[in-house]
């Protein structure tokens, strides 16, 4: 059986909270929806993550730093950027003022054997 949706049905206009929603996972991948709306991660937390995560922005606006940057990376809508597993990070800012929706696909890098 086959699934269908669409990435910007339910958007909330308002939001307290970023809202994630996974759309399907395996044991090797998963893939979420996020929508944020002026988040931004806590100041002085830095997210890390043990997968990889490939993450597009599909609309709204974001700023994306990592540990070794100066300065955020701006995101607009169709940009993509692929964080590496272990790469610390953070979200400096979303949009206040429209719903900003990421598309983000996190997978565990292959390991020779």
């Amino acid at each position: 059986m086959f699934r269908k949706g669409n990435l910007f049905a339910d958007i909330p206009q308002r939001l307290r909270d970023e809202q994630s929603s996974e759309l399907t996972s395996t044991p090797q991948v998963k893939i979420e929806r996020i929508v944020s709306m002026g988040q931004a991660t806590p100041a002085g937390k830095w997210l890390e993550q043990a997968r990889t995560e490939w993450v597009a922005l599909l609309s709204g606006a974001a700023g994306l730093r990592f540990e070794d940057e100066a300065h955020p990376q701006i995101l607009s809508p169709g940009d993509w950027i692929e964080i590496p597993a272990n790469a610390r990070h953070r979200v400096e800012w979303t949009d206040a003022e429209k719903p900003t929706v990421w598309l983000a696909v996190h997978y565990a890098e292959e390991i020779d054997v």
